[in-house]
């Protein structure tokens, strides 16, 4: 393959990354608030944090809506689709660069009488993992606001019921009277979320930790890089054994259908997903404003501080939280991803087939 087939497939893995992303956003609005919620074990209940139970995907979609509105689900959306638009092509790009060089290494090694000209799983499993590798270091600040966005209103209501306690405290100790305390916390309440963009998530990362905050988070994404290391290894092989398949029954087509490309997908994404689920709870944490722990116990200063702390207060089922969200939200589009980029990828080889016939025409 050339270049420009590099080039068509990172633009092809964009566009649907973008569909993709649109379809699915308000599922991963709501998977990323379940993940950053911390809810202690029944034995800890020492520690001053919330302790009730997450509500399920749906009602939590209709309590957002309801308190929200729509554009609750969608917090973030337009730096999103950049992630994703920058993403999906700079790792399709980078993964057709080192795919072509991985399919010339075996063919050169074919010739010398070693091996059978095709590429392994390990092969594959290479292939991704370097192409991943350099998307997460290219595009981690991106997601950092993102997740930002997704969880603000979460970590806005955390530190409106901190001060509310602070107030019911001071009460208590009649450092002030029941009427000014009332008056206090109704105040509190009709107080509106002030507003916030990419540009305010921006700065509060940047007031936080510097330059360096918009890389939180990047070590678990880049042992993440498994993910879509597994899911292609799934996915390629998948194919070549389909093909394979067909070539061995005499079928003139061995072409893949979009609704076989489909479920491959799915069933690619599925197997990632479940793998390396605890590594996204992780990493969403850490790049979520911090006051969403409440106590301190519960806020992380880094990965490894933040995988002792869960273990330790929430136990191995935190690093679980809205999984089936999840599940739900990443085999579907990864399903239209690679469905769409495939569509695309040979629309573009069609239009370059009919230009190159057009020129040859012309020429002759």
């Amino acid at each position: 393959m050339s270049e420009s087939n590099a080039i068509a497939n990172g633009l092809a893995g964009a566009g649907g990354g973008i569909i993709a992303q649109i379809i699915t956003y308000p599922l991963q609005t709501v998977n990323t608030r379940q993940q950053t919620e911390r809810t202690i074990k029944r034995n800890q209940q020492s520690l001053p944090t919330n302790s009730t139970t997450s509500p399920g995907t749906l009602l939590q979609i209709f309590q957002v809506i309801r308190t929200e509105g729509w554009g609750g689900l969608y917090s973030g959306l337009k730096p999103s689709l950049l992630g994703t638009a920058a993403s999906q092509g700079i790792y399709y790009y980078f993964y057709q660069v080192f795919k072509n060089k991985a399919v010339a290494i075996t063919a050169a090694r074919k010739l010398k009488g070693r091996g059978d000209g095709t590429v392994g799983m390990f092969g594959w499993l290479v292939v991704a993992a370097i192409a991943g590798s350099l998307n997460v270091l290219l595009t981690n600040p991106i997601w950092v606001l993102v997740t930002r966005m997704q969880t603000h209103t979460q970590a806005e209501r955390k530190i409106m019921e901190e001060k509310k306690e602070a107030l019911r405290k001071a009460a208590s100790e009649s450092t002030i009277a029941d009427s000014t305390l009332q008056d206090k916390l109704d105040e509190l309440s009709s107080t509106k979320p002030r507003p916030y963009g990419t540009i305010h998530a921006a700065n509060e990362v940047y007031n936080e930790a510097g330059t360096v905050g918009f890389w939180k988070g990047v070590i678990p994404a880049l042992i993440m890089v498994c993910n879509p290391s597994i899911q292609f290894m799934i996915y390629e092989s998948s194919l070549k054994h389909l093909r394979a398949k067909r070539a061995a029954k005499k079928q003139g087509d061995t072409s893949i259908s979009a609704l076989e490309v489909f479920l491959v997908g799915a069933i690619a994404k599925l197997g990632a997903t479940v793998t390396t689920y605890p590594l996204q709870v992780v990493k969403s944490r850490l790049q979520a404003k911090q006051e969403i722990g409440g106590s301190n116990s519960l806020r992380y200063s880094g990965t490894f501080d933040a995988v002792l702390k869960m273990i330790r207060y929430e136990g191995i089922t935190g690093f679980y939280k809205g999984m089936s969200t999840k599940i739900v939200q990443s085999v579907f589009a990864a399903s239209v991803l690679f469905m769409v980029k495939e569509e695309l990828v040979k629309a573009f080889i069609n239009l370059s087939d009919k230009s190159k016939k057009v020129a040859s025409n012309l020429s002759s």
